[in-house]
Order: C-alpha cells, then structure tokens, then sequence
C-alpha cells in the first residue's frame, strides 16, 4: 500500500478516485507541530525552534504512524508553498520517514495527480527555513513585544510584526480624514444641442490649486457665443485585466460580491479542493501555457474576439511566480461549486482567465477645445467602437469605480466653427478627503507597500478584525481605541511598525527561500534590533532590572497579583511589587491560614510543598520566600 498524505480531508475523497485501491490518501488537517502555548519556543543565539506537536496533530500524527510504518511509499502532497514545504517536512521529521518523495501539484485533476507522482523530489529545506523565519519573528515580536505594549498602555495589548503596520495604514487614515480641511471651489459647464457639455479650463493665479473665484466662474458659465480652436478624433484601447493573483481575486470578491478576505479564501479552498480551480495562493498573473491553449481555443469556438499575440504580465513588486494564477481547471466548464456563494465566485474566476485571452476593447474619442467670452473650454467624449473584452465583463472589478471617459455624444465638429451654448451653470465643488480602506483596498495597499505575502492577507485582516483593532462601518475599515493605542505605544519605538522595515523583512524571507539569506542571520538581526529597542524602552521608562540590567515586564492578575518581573527570569527571579497587591499568588495551604514562617536571620528553607529552592521576594506584607517552581508551586513561606 502507498500513502499519499494531503493537508485538507476535503482532497482525500476525489485524489483517492484518481488512484484507485493500491493507495491510501490521508490528510494532515493542516500543520501537526507548531512552537509551544507556553513559552516562546525559540532561543538566541541559534533561534532553533521548540517544536510540539498540537492538539490535533497529536490525534493526526497517532492515525497516520501506523500507516506509513509498513508503506510501500509515502508521499507528501502538501500544499505548493512555504507553508505546504513545512508540514511535509514536520510529517517527514515527526513520523521519522526516512524515504518519504515530496510532490507538488496546482489543481486537483487526475492528469496533474499522475504528473506529480511522476516527478518526485526531496523536501526544499531553503522553502522550509523561510517559512520557519517567518512563524519566529512573528513569535518574537508578539513575546517580546507585547508585554512591554500592555506596560505602556496600562491595558493588555498585542504586536504583531505585520498585523500592526495594517492597523497603522488605518490609523493614519483616519487621522488624515480628520485633519483635513475641506476647499471650496469653483468651476463652469456649457450645455450644447444634442446634450453634449464643454468644462471652463481656468487659468489659476500662481500658487492656487483651486479656483476660489465665485464671480469669475459666474462670467464663464454666462458665456455662449463659442469658436472651435480644434478638434480631433482619436481612438484609445483598454486592455483586459490579467488572471487573478490571490491578492486582486480578495479585491474583487471584495468589491463584486462583497465578500470578505477570509469568506472569499475558504470557497476558494472548496473549489480547488473540489477541482474546480488551480491552486489559490499565488503571486502570479500568468495561467501555464497549456491552460492558455485551451481557453483561446474555448473562445474562439464562441466566435468572440482573441488576441492575436497572447498577453504576459508581470507580478507586483517583489511576488514569486512559483505557481500560476487562480484559474477553472475546466474552462469549458460553465458552472461549478456547491453553494451559491461558491458559485458567483467561480464565475468571476472563469470570466476573469477568459476575457484575459480577448482583444482590447477601442474606444472612440472626440476631444474639442474651444474660446468664447475671454475663456477656454474643453469637451471629450467617448464612444465603445469595438467591445473586446468588455463583451464578458465591463470592468475591472479589482477596483472601487472604474475611471471611464465621459459618454459626451460629441458631434462632428471643425476649427474654425461657430457654436452656441444654450445654457451655462456655476460648478459648486469641494475638495474631499481621502478615503477610508475598505479590505479590499486595505488588501491593495498591503500588497502595494510589499507587505505580507498572499497567504497572509485573510489572516492578517482576520486578526486584528478579531482583537478589535479596527472594525467595520458600512464596508469600511475604522480604527478602535484599542488599535490606536497599539500604533502609538510602537511608533517611534520599534522598526516592525514601520513599512519599508516591513518590506525589507518580506524581502529577506523571500532571500533565505531562494538561498541568498541564512536563517539564523536573518533571525538574529531582527532579534538584536528588538532587544536593543526594548533595552531603550527600558530606559525611557525606568523599569530596569537592578539585578541584571534588562527590561521588566509587567505581570498582573487581577485580585491576585501586580508585579514587575524581570524578563531574563528564570536565570534572574528579580521582581517588584506594584501598588498594595501580593507580589505572587498566595498558595492555597496560605489562603486557609497556614502560619508556616521563618525568621530573618534563618537560613534560605526548601519549598515545604515539592522540596525545591525558594527565592526571597518582596511584596505588600513585608518579605517572603517563595518557591523557585512558580508558578507550577505558588508555595510561599513568611519572613517574621
């Protein structure tokens, strides 16, 4: 029997199809290790992680052991990314698979299937470094980081290393909203036989963005005796939008359908596990040529308009092109998916690859410029000559409004002409304040800036929806208190929160998946800059450890305990008590009026409860002892 490990059951069923009864498919239900719940997991100077398996990997690992102990073959089928890398190579590491093949595989068809399993190879161990950089400096930052968040906003807060600069782009938003001072201003229209309008061109005094002039705007709009400086016929071309990225698939779900990040990733998960569509997680706007083929093909038996030369775009900013874009396996396939929901989605992915095979769309262009009265005026106008693309879909939904030429019904005009207006008005304008994000745009702007990748874009937005940094209003995103908190205790202080170090970051995770970056030095800077900047924080606010010298945090339980404890514990126990709350949790034994004491001068007593060294404290009811286990043993023993 072989074994063909996947990540989601929802692949099990059709992979297992295409197999038939000499395998056995079987899925991991994602990652089965991860750094620990408690603890941070990781240490200077090596940074290698303390990997445990997780509450279902315990269950997934203990089904799966048997199987793979007497396997002709294993192979590990997981997801084609980083992530994907890394839990084959925790499968690999955990079940102590000596011989297991990695395959990799971008749509869940029989012909995909065969064709993988006909190129094995080893695991990337660069794709797998790259993956564990990015989960430990993500653990860093929230361990290292959060504690000291919480101190300064006396009110429990986290950091993330790319969930807070997303707040931030919000945060400044609003705040450029609420400082902006609107302009009034204004301008003038002429209206023509036929319903067609020339716009007042003003010429602004020097230094004027805006023309504040009502007076002057009355006069252009009373103009109607008008002569034809020139005139022309043109014509302009729009492109099809390119095959969607997992970034522009969330922004026109977004804007489309009015789905969420996270709504729109998990039916795209359903579709590809189901075979309906290729692999969702990619950077590239590029469908394999093979794919190409068969959709011009498609489109040329529905008699629509092809492209001549087939279309290549390039990939935004830094993006890997491992994996192609989001497409239907089946072009042909009109209709796919379970749900509604499902559904409209794979429809947009459809008309999406297919119109990316289409011809321009070619727009007809008039534009005249006229004088009358002392002034200019401009009309333009434009008429759909040839529909192209737009024979599937109007516009690229990626974007809030799509910026489309007037439709102006400019007649045939000559310079030289004569023209009448029939009526003028006033233009009463004012400037606006930029626009709130709405996650679509959120999405845009993160990938714009290189920031996050495009697995993380659901998630990153998932979680600070979650911890109630920002929430929405009617669409738009909106910073709470909470999140403008998070962004003011880190600006200025740390170099995660700001942008272009979130990029560079980006940047050196991609560097170590590509072998042009070692982990451990990668890890180790970003560690460095945090310790110093954490050391400074310190400083800045006094709570310095007089025992060694690093930071103390904060650690508080409400009617329990509050005190600073320093935060090279366990090798220094130093803490200080804050206002008249017990320095540590009281035991049981001394909650029940347990009079166990020593004297001053007594030597330093064992732990009376588990026999381990006890550390003298000081807390609100003079010093004590308490036991070196805490907080596994909260024994103490009074000072008289």
């Amino acid at each position: 029997m072989k074994i063909f490990i996947v990540e989601s059951p929802g692949k099990v069923k059709k992979i297992q199809g295409f197999l038939g009864s000499d395998w056995k498919v079987v899925a991991s239900v994602g990652h089965v290790r991860d750094l620990p719940v408690k603890g941070i997991g990781v240490k200077a100077p090596h940074f290698k992680p303390e990997y445990e398996a997780t509450e279902r990997g315990q269950d997934v690992l203990k089904r799966i052991a048997p199987l793979v102990k007497n396997a002709e073959a294993v192979y590990l089928a997981t997801d084609p990314d980083r992530e994907g890398e890394a839990i084959a190579w925790h499968l690999m590491d955990a079940l102590k698979l000596k011989n297991a093949k990695r395959i990799t595989y971008t749509e869940i068809t029989a012909k995909a299937i065969k064709a993988a399993l006909a190129h094995p190879r080893s695991i990337d161990m660069d794709l797998v470094a790259a993956q564990e950089g990015r989960r430990v400096l993500d653990r860093l930052c929230g361990y290292m980081v959060s504690g000291p968040l919480s101190d300064l906003a006396a009110e429990r807060l986290s950091a993330g290393r790319v969930q807070s600069p997303a707040v931030r782009l919000v945060v400044e938003r609003e705040n450029e909203i609420k400082n902006f001072v609107v302009t009034k201003h204004f301008g003038a229209e002429l209206l023509f036989k036929d319903d067609w309008k020339a716009v007042w061109k003003p010429v602004l005094p020097n230094g004027q963005t805006y023309m504040l002039d009502l007076a002057l705007a009355e006069k252009a709009a009373a103009t109607r005796s008008l002569r034809v400086a020139s005139y022309e016929e043109s014509e302009t071309k729009s492109a099809p939008p390119a095959p969607f990225t997992t970034s522009t698939l969330q922004q026109a779900a977004s804007t489309a359908l009015k789905f969420g990040p996270k709504q729109t990733m998990q039916l795209a998960q359903r579709l590809y596990e189901a075979g309906h569509i290729t692999y969702m997680r990619t950077d590239s706007p590029n469908i394999s040529k093979d794919a190409e083929n068969e959709a011009r093909a498609y489109c040329e038996a529905q008699g629509w308009p092809v492209v001549k030369t087939p279309r290549h775009w390039k990939a935004k900013g830094e993006a890997q092109e491992a994996h192609e874009a989001i497409r239907p396996t089946h072009i042909e396939v009109e209709a796919a998916g379970e749900t509604g929901d499902e559904r409209a989605l794979y429809r947009l992915i459809r008309l999406r690859t297919l119109a990316a095979m289409l011809a321009d769309a070619i727009y007809a262009v008039r534009t005249v410029q006229m004088t009358g009265g002392g002034f200019e005026y401009e009309a333009r106008g434009r008429t759909l000559a040839f529909a192209g693309w737009k024979i599937l879909t109007a516009q690229d939904q990626t974007e809030e409004q799509e910026d489309a030429e007037p439709d102006n019904p400019i007649p045939a005009l000559k310079a030289g002409m004569t023209l009448q207006a029939l009526s003028g008005e006033v233009v009463y304008k004012q400037t606006k304040p930029p626009a709130r994000f709405t996650e679509a745009s959120l999405v845009k702007e993160l990938e714009r800036r290189g920031i996050g990748r495009p697995s993380t874009y659901a998630a990153i937005l998932d979680t600070i929806l979650t911890r109630q940094y920002l929430e929405v209003q009617k669409r738009f995103l909106v910073p709470t208190i909470l999140g403008e908190k998070v962004v003011s205790g880190l600006r200025g202080r740390f170099s995660f929160i700001e942008y272009d170090f979130t990029k560079t970051m980006e940047q050196s995770l991609d560097d170590i998946a590509e072998r042009k970056a070692n982990y451990q030095e990668v890890v180790s800077l970003a560690h460095d800059q945090l310790s110093q900047e954490l050391r400074t924080l310190a400083k800045q606010t006094g709570k310095i450890c007089p025992d060694c010298g690093k930071p103390l945090r904060r650690n508080t339980k409400p009617g329990q305990w509050d005190f600073w404890g320093c935060t090279g514990y366990p090798s220094c126990r130093y803490s200080e008590n804050i206002g008249t709350t017990p320095v540590s949790p009281v035991s049981s034994s001394a909650t029940q009026g347990n009079k166990k004491s020593v004297s001053a001068g007594d030597p330093t007593p064992v732990c009376p409860k588990c026999g381990k060294s006890m550390v003298r404290r000081k807390g609100a009811y003079g010093e004590f002892y308490g036991c070196s286990g805490y907080p596994g043993c909260k024994e103490i023993v009074k000072i008289q």
